[in-house]
């Protein structure tokens, strides 16, 4: 049966993809594979019913996937742990994931903070660290923070059977963000800076892909007050946004300011936004941090936090506990 890219009742076809609704059988063009991907119009594509996957499966489908790839993030870190599908998906129908911690009854939140790992597909560390701090909410959540963690932005990138930094079209998330200016800057850097480095491919347009686009909506909806940002391997601290102090360190990773590019996530959202955007490059995208390293740079960003809230705020409220920044006990 052919169908247009845009579905019968204007369903798009990628998402129904990822629903476990249909899945591809044939594609007459290369065109037609992009047009219906994006869920554009005049795309031939051949589709099968399949029959409906449940939010919860395709959730634990993702996390024993990530299993199979990651040897520091197992099953039952990522399984039964509260994640939910973000309403957002990936080129291939994979969902991005999250899982928040609130406020708690009695107690306003000082901020919002969305921590962001795995936006590379190949930084194999971004990913699995989030899984840790989530493990240090689980024991210490307080309400001082209402969390919103999403541990991986690119799923496709990270399960290539080569793990790549861009997503599965090739484009490089974090630099598909539309910052003023973005069809000239955006091209001329990746032209004249990278020489056409493919994994510093913007993409054909801001916002072209579908993970991108999740972000800037989920930027847009959940209103952070800070985002982190998680990298490798440059071992640093980056910031990016408006004029509040900058962490000087968390744990071993010291501030070390690595400018901004067309494009990217700092610029988009700390720059043009006035989000502080705080980037954790950790030392080595294959090998973690040590237990103790984890747990000084969750201290160091739990305080730094607590500083840049609200001076009032801070005062009264981060006196009466700051459980979230305690030691690991283990």
């Amino acid at each position: 049966m052919k169908l247009p890219g845009l579905v019968k009742n204007s369903l798009n076809l990628s998402v129904m993809v990822a629903l476990g609704l249909v899945t591809y059988s044939s594609v007459t063009t290369a065109t037609d594979q992009k047009l219906a991907l994006v869920g554009l119009p005049n795309a031939n594509v051949s589709i099968t019913t399949s029959a409906y996957v449940a939010p919860e499966q395709r959730v634990d489908s993702l996390c024993r996937k990530i299993e199979k790839k990651l040897g520091s993030v197992k099953a039952n870190d990522c399984v039964g742990r509260g994640f939910e599908e973000a309403d957002g998906y990936s080129v291939e129908g994979l969902p991005i994931i999250e899982r928040e911690f609130g406020p708690v009854s009695g107690r306003e939140a000082l901020s919002r903070v969305l921590v962001i790992g795995g936006i590379h597909g190949d930084e194999y560390s971004s990913v699995s660290i989030v899984f840790k701090f989530m493990k240090k909410l689980e024991r210490y959540h307080s309400g001082l923070f209402h969390w919103k963690l999403v541990p991986l932005m690119n799923p496709d990138g990270l399960l290539q059977k080569k793990s790549q930094r861009m997503n599965v079209r090739g484009v490089d998330l974090n630099r598909n963000f539309p910052t003023p200016n973005w069809h000239e800057e955006s091209h001329r850097y990746w032209v004249k800076k990278t020489k056409r480095n493919p994994r510093r491919y913007p993409g054909p347009a801001p916002l072209s892909e579908p993970e991108s686009q999740w972000l800037a909506k989920t930027i847009s909806e959940f209103q952070p007050d800070v985002i982190v940002s998680i990298h490798a391997p440059f071992g640093i601290l980056d910031f990016d946004g408006p004029k509040k102090r900058a962490p000087k360190r968390f744990g071993e990773l010291h501030l070390n300011l690595l400018g901004t590019y067309p494009g990217s996530l700092g610029n988009y959202a700390g720059v043009h936004k006035e989000i502080p955007v705080v980037t954790i490059e950790l030392p080595y995208a294959g090998i973690m941090p040590s237990s103790g390293e984890i747990r000084d740079i969750w201290v160091d960003l739990v305080r730094w936090l607590i500083d840049n809230s609200e001076e009032e705020s801070a005062t009264t409220q981060a006196k009466v506990t700051v459980n979230e920044s305690k030691l690991d006990p283990s």
